[in-house]
């Protein structure tokens, strides 16, 4: 493992942070997401929450991993600090999605070209615009969805693809398999290891997989009505129809006409439930759920935990996540 705060520290200032590093540059502990001392062989650090577990569930005691999204932060609008950058840098493997988090792609490219582990290189990402609309015989209504999000799309530089890929379980157990090559790379004397992990990860991956399949074959609605489209990889998966209000990104506004044609749609499919989230405002699902007679539940995207999650890790959430589905779907 690459060792020593003198380089950390020098890559973070090489970085063109000087300036703002000035208090940073000279301290060896504490806050902002650096790796702390350890034992173990493998500097690992992650962009998202769910990167961070797969990492800890791949590398086990042989890794150190440093996840650089604080807990209840909104991982799209990440900035990294001067300490984050030089953690980059100094890190044997960044495991991260490229278009999720703009600034980890830059640190990335910059810092360490090299250990940059992309999740778009070991599985295949959706394109943004593919089944987030509806197909129900509304021609005017679907082009007109199918411009917005392409707009938002535009907006906020997601590169066409939706980076949300830890919501597919097969997919995850992939890049599970690839960062365990990675770390048996970096770490050949524990490469057994991080094989025989993935392996365990891959079937508690396959067993949520098969709850999800199992749960959600019969229901009464396929409709998927979210305050964001961050669950498109689910419903491709699990054949449901994702209607989301705004873009990939939370903070992306939609428009009035957008907002009318959601709620046309909740009335006329009888659809009971829209889904808000844990780290987004639900004001705008809220209106349009009053306006319609519909509920709100929460569906967490699992950008991160918080004390609001409705669990405490990676399967946990998702298994909450399946239940809620199967409420508001009506799901035998």
């Amino acid at each position: 493992m690459r060792s020593g705060m003198s380089r950390r520290v020098a890559a973070a200032c090489a970085a063109g942070l000087v300036t703002a590093a000035a208090a940073g540059c000279g301290t060896a502990d504490g806050g902002d997401g650096g790796p702390q001392g350890s034992d173990a062989s493998v500097s690992v650090v992650t962009g998202v929450y769910p990167l961070q577990w797969l990492a800890e569930r791949v590398g086990g005691e042989h890794v150190d991993v440093t996840n650089l999204t604080e807990p209840g932060a909104e991982p799209h609008d990440l900035e990294l600090s001067p300490r984050q950058v030089g953690a980059v840098a100094e890190a044997d493997v960044v495991l991260h999605i490229s278009g999720l988090q703009p600034a980890v792609d830059e640190a990335v490219a910059q810092q360490a070209p090299d250990t940059g582990l992309d999740a778009a290189d070991l599985v295949e990402l959706r394109a943004a615009e593919e089944g987030e609309g509806h197909e129900h015989g509304d021609e005017d209504g679907h082009e007109e969805h199918g411009e917005h999000e392409e707009h938002e799309e535009h907006d906020h530089d997601h590169g066409g693809t939706d980076p949300h890929v830890w919501l597919d379980p097969e997919r995850m157990a992939a890049i599970a398999d690839g960062l365990a090559e990675r770390l048996a790379e970096a770490d050949a004397a524990d490469a057994d290891a991080f094989r025989a992990n993935a392996e365990r990860v891959s079937a508690e991956l396959d067993d949520l997989d098969s709850a999800y399949r199992d749960g959600l074959a019969q229901c009464a609605s396929r409709d998927l009505v979210t305050s964001h489209t961050a669950f498109g990889y689910l419903a491709d998966r699990y054949d449901l129809t994702q209607v989301g209000i705004s873009g990939v990104d939370p903070d992306s506004e939609p428009s009035p006409a957008r907002m009318a044609e959601v709620a046309r749609l909740v009335e006329e499919h009888d659809v009971t439930t829209i889904f808000t989230e844990t780290l987004a405002s639900p004001a705008i699902a809220e209106t349009i759920a009053e306006e319609t007679g519909a509920t709100t539940a929460v569906l967490d995207p699992l950008e991160g935990i918080t004390d609001r999650s409705p669990g405490d890790d990676y399967p946990s959430v998702m298994t909450a996540n399946l239940e809620a589905l199967r409420m508001a779907l009506s799901c035998d």
